[in-house]
């Protein structure tokens, strides 16, 4: 299932994990976050174990997007020890999500 990153846990979850980890950056009222939303699911079943998949509301935690200088929703990044490695912007296809992942591992 993908996990729900929040300010509170996104230090612990994500930048100290020691697995890769896909982070959706989300709003609810985004249209493309919601198409993009099937996809990191299908992303989380297949990886599970290799890679932590989650998703972070940017309304609700505007301090980690702003750090990450997340302007555009979504965005999708994968993080390996806490840098980032990938990073989409914009409705994506599955396979380059699996590419970033891929070459993260």
């Amino acid at each position: 299932m993908v996990q729900v990153f929040t300010t509170e846990n996104f230090d612990s979850e994500v930048l100290k994990s020691d697995i890769p980890v896909l982070v959706d950056f989300y709003a609810d009222w985004c249209g493309p976050c919601k198409m993009m939303a099937p996809v990191v699911e299908k992303i989380d079943a297949e990886y599970g174990g290799k890679v932590k998949v989650g998703k972070i509301n940017v309304d609700e935690n505007p301090e980690i997007a702003g750090n990450y200088g997340v302007m555009t929703i979504p965005t999708i990044m994968v993080i390996k020890g806490g840098q980032v490695v990938e990073k989409t912007i914009g409705v994506q296809p599955k396979k380059a999500l699996t590419n970033a992942i891929d070459k993260a591992l």
